[in-house]
């Protein structure tokens, strides 16, 4: 089951531990995905939001 978290910093924290993180992006809104060894984390924001936070990633960035 993939876990939803609400919050940028623990988002950030994440993806440290992540192998890679999917965005999926809709109409208004982007869905973050970031897929560690056991949990999948799920994070939806705008797409501001979004991009500011992919620059902030280490891990491989995946678009779909």
């Amino acid at each position: 089951m993939p876990k939803e978290i609400f919050d940028e910093e623990k988002f950030l924290e994440l993806s440290k531990f992540a192998f890679h993180c999917r965005v999926k992006r809709l109409k208004n809104s982007v869905k973050l995905k970031l897929r560690t060894k056991k949990h999948l984390y799920t994070f939806k924001t705008n797409p501001t939001v979004a991009d500011r936070l992919l620059k902030g990633v280490t891990c491989e960035i995946i678009e779909l």
